[in-house]
């Protein structure tokens, strides 16, 4: 072990106190505890090692309204209580299947419920598999070996990969899974809590989130961006239905400027909540850079249009041809809406100070006036600077437009584009020449008209330090021959609403500097959002901002939106909807001790067989056009389909504690330093350990209340050998009385309490018979998810209850 400092608390409190100091680890009876130190378990080592046992009061059993243990108490003290034995059978057989004696005589039944997860993942020396429960991004379960994992779903145990890697927070494995189910309006309403347009990011976004996708670490990474299109059809399909008008309104009114992504989602989430909304738009249509800046081949019009006409159906006004501030006047927002937003987007050009740059084309105004550039108009020879989706956007069409040869330059090297590899796969399809790791060095013009452009070789785009500071080698360049050059390295914040005595702060970078929780910018009621507030950024990230703006806005206003699934979020909440994998913080994961939980996380057996991802059905080359999009969307079929392949990531280590299904089964309560709570809420999935507790929360006792008239208990396991060994199945039953109770241990990452079985046997009002034992041992694994090499646990788990019912009548 490495070295730690060692102190003895002289009361619960003291110890207590330490904990909440962090860097501290509570040793009870130690034998959890060493083993994990010693191995080197977990990637923080404790500083401290608080010793309990030196706190007096704490060990203890007697008999007071029920059985009280004190958490300090020995598990061969349970085991050999007469009290356990002939009151409470099941604790007592189960602290006497524990381990050894030797362990026994150390083990404190404290101790016992509050030992690290039982996974050899988990567990392996070296902290050689940094899993979900450590901090890690994936469960090694969900690819490798699980035969003693758990036989009943996971438990979500913090973000997960893809949905962090989301701008908007989308709970990708949660919609993803009611793909799967079929319930295609539950996905809808659960992306809709964060992104009211899946059907435009599903085709433009940058989808982060397939590169976290722990598919890839075996095969390839799940289609998300695909499924997440076919559900936005499906929303767009059925608009009137998902785009309702909100069912109260609050009287509040709102003003957006800017009709982009962020502008439309912050319009979507307030008009939601009820209130009236106002979007100001310059241009003739709405929709900003998604109507305007993206080709039609990657995003139809229609797609966009379609999406606006939803949002008028909400509500929402939409004013085009209004310019802020020659149409309408900032102070005359201010004056007659309750709070004014500005999504104002980066339309507007930067200047590089390049030679001859007058003669050069901005690529957004040559995307949005395209139809300008027909008839060969765009030349034989085009050269576009930048290395971003804009630029291959500019390139690409370029080449559709009739240019011969599209040459394409950017000063980062070939693996670290900012383009995703989706686009300069297109680009690349298409004939555009690449050349990464080339600058611009100057125009060469001839008779006042381009004739190419000159490149420097750039060394690096960064300084040491990864701040942009691009480095060239001014000893090697090329000039590379073009009639129009188109430059898409870069935009800049619109802020032409500004001026004259109507002022916004602002950041360093020149853009509006707002608050971080609530998008409120220096003037109390304005608010602002999208590319205006971080720089040219993509769909998603615009949408994310649109809808912290909104909630900020709610705030202001005084609305706090209704936690359903297709309304609002408030800002740092969790909204779950039933039954689905919602994504909770990791304080916050829940138990899987029944289906009401609604944290079961389901996975297709089969579908993780499936390695190849789905392929949209592009058309080809040859027959590409500006006007018409390059691939369909998958049909809802393939779309469940390819939802298959999700692994619902979370934890499926098994609890590794044979006390806690005995007290499950019970009805006991732990009783901390600071609460009571009941044994079936205790035992949870956390990182990393495996119960409810709170930093500085301590076991105190354990409360167990008297059995009804006419109940007994017991406790049976299976291990493969009779001392030391970790259940592989544990069963706990009570029986006789008016509530019968099943709980099943080593099958779930919390004990199983089998509801459905205790159900039948209540029903039957009968004494215990082989017949009822059979079928509650049946009811017992009937809503199991195992994996394939858990579903020998359901054997055995049925044999358990049939026999621990069975020895009841004995």
């Amino acid at each position: 072990m490495k070295a730690f400092e060692h102190m003895n608390a002289g009361t619960v409190e003291e110890a207590s106190a330490a904990l909440r100091g962090g860097g501290a680890s509570l040793i009870a009876g130690g034998t959890d505890l060493l083993a994990a130190l010693k191995d080197n378990l977990l990637p923080d080592y404790p500083r401290t090692v608080v010793n309990l046992k030196s706190a007096p009061g704490l060990a203890y059993i007697r008999e007071d309204g029920g059985l009280k243990i004190g958490a300090l108490t020995r598990l061969a003290d349970v085991a050999a209580s007469p009290l356990v034995r002939e009151r409470w059978t099941a604790l007592a057989e189960a602290a006497q299947s524990i381990a050894t004696p030797h362990i026994r005589n150390m083990a404190t039944i404290g101790g016992n419920l509050a030992q690290l997860p039982r996974c050899w993942y988990f567990r392996k020396p070296e902290n050689r598999f940094p899993c979900l429960r450590k901090g890690g991004a994936e469960c090694y379960a969900l690819t490798g070996d699980s035969r003693y994992h758990s036989a009943f779903g996971g438990v979500k145990t913090c973000v997960t990969p893809c949905a962090a890697e989301c701008p908007a927070g989308t709970d990708i494995p949660g919609y993803l899974e009611l793909v799967r189910l079929g319930d295609l309006e539950g996905a809808a309403k659960l992306i809709m809590q964060v992104n009211p347009m899946p059907a435009i990011t599903g085709r433009v976004c940058a989808h982060f989130c397939q590169q976290g996708c722990n598919r890839h670490n075996e095969s390839e990474s799940v289609l998300i961006g695909g499924i997440e299109r076919a559900v936005g059809d499906y929303l767009l399909e059925h608009s009137a239905r998902f785009y309702a008008p909100p069912e109260r309104e609050t009287g509040k009114s709102a003003a957006i400027v800017g009709s982009g992504p962020s502008g439309l989602a912050a319009a979507y989430f307030l008009r939601r909540a009820g209130v009236k909304v106002t979007v100001y738009e310059a241009k003739d249509e709405p929709g900003g850079m998604l109507l305007y800046a993206i080709p039609a081949f990657r995003l139809p019009k229609d797609v966009v249009r379609r999406f606006v006409n939803a949002l008028m159906g909400m509500g929402v006004e939409f004013r085009s041809n209004t310019r802020v501030p020659v149409d309408a006047a900032p102070e005359e927002l201010e004056e007659n809406y309750d709070a004014v937003c500005y999504t104002t987007g980066a339309w507007k050009r930067p200047v590089l100070g390049l030679a001859g740059e007058e003669l050069t084309v901005f690529g957004l105004d040559f995307l949005a006036e395209v139809g300008k550039w027909m008839d060969g108009k765009v030349g034989a020879e085009v050269v576009v600077a930048g290395g971003g989706n804009v630029a291959m956007d500019v390139a690409v069409t370029a080449k559709r437009l009739g240019a011969r040869k599209v040459t394409l330059a950017c000063l980062e090297p070939r693996g670290r584009m900012p383009a995703t590899a989706e686009e300069i796969a297109r680009a690349e399809e298409e004939g555009v020449i690449i050349m990464a790791a080339w600058g611009l060095s100057k125009v060469v013009e001839k008779d006042g008209k381009v004739a190419g452009l000159e490149l420097k070789r750039c060394v690096s785009p960064w300084d040491e330090s990864g701040a942009f500071h691009p480095i060239y080698d001014e000893n090697e360049k090329r000039v590379v021959a073009a009639e129009n050059i188109l430059m898409a390295v870069g935009q800049q914040a619109d802020l032409s609403f500004l001026g004259g005595k109507y002022q916004l702060m602002l950041t360093a970078s020149g853009l509006i500097d707002v608050a971080e929780d609530t998008a409120m910018t220096s003037r109390a009621g304005v608010f602002a959002g999208g590319d205006a507030t971080t720089g040219p950024a993509t769909v998603i990230r615009s949408v994310a901002g649109g809808k912290a703006a909104a909630d900020g806005m709610l705030l202001y206003l005084g609305v706090y939106p209704a936690h359903d699934a297709g309304a609002a979020v408030a800002p740092g909440s969790a909204a779950v909807v039933p039954g689905s994998a919602a994504v909770v913080p990791c304080s916050a994961a829940t138990a899987p001790g029944s289906a009401a939980t609604g944290y079961r996380l389901r996975f297709d057996a089969a579908g993780r067989q499936l390695k190849q991802s789905l392929r949209l059905r592009a058309q080809d080359v040859s027959q590409r056009r500006l006007d018409a999009e390059d691939a369909a969307s998958p049909t809802l079929q393939e779309a469940a389909e390819e939802a298959r392949r999700c692994l619902n990531c979370g934890c499926y280590a098994v609890n590794p504690s044979d006390a806690a299904t005995a007290l499950v089964a019970l009805d006991a309560v732990i009783v901390t330093n600071t609460r009571a709570v009941p044994a079936r809420d205790f035992f949870t999935v956390r990182q990393p350990g495996s119960t409810v507790l709170d930093p500085g929360e301590i076991i105190t006792e354990i409360s167990v209340p008297e059995p009804a008239a006419g109940q007994r208990s017991a406790f049976i396991k299976m291990a493969y050998r009779k001392s030391i060994d970790f259940s592989v199945v544990s069963c706990a039953v009570a029986a006789g009385g008016p509530s019968p109770r099943v709980c099943l241990g080593a099958v779930a990452p919390a004990p199983w309490r089998a509801e459905e079985a205790e159900r039948i046997i209540a029903a039957a009002g009968r004494p215990m018979d082989d017949e009822l034992a059979e079928a509650a041992g049946e009811a017992a694994v009937a809503d199991a998810l195992p994996f394939d090499d858990t579903r020998f646990k359901l054997q055995i788990a049925k044999t358990l209850v049939k026999r621990a019912l069975r020895s009841l009548t004995r």
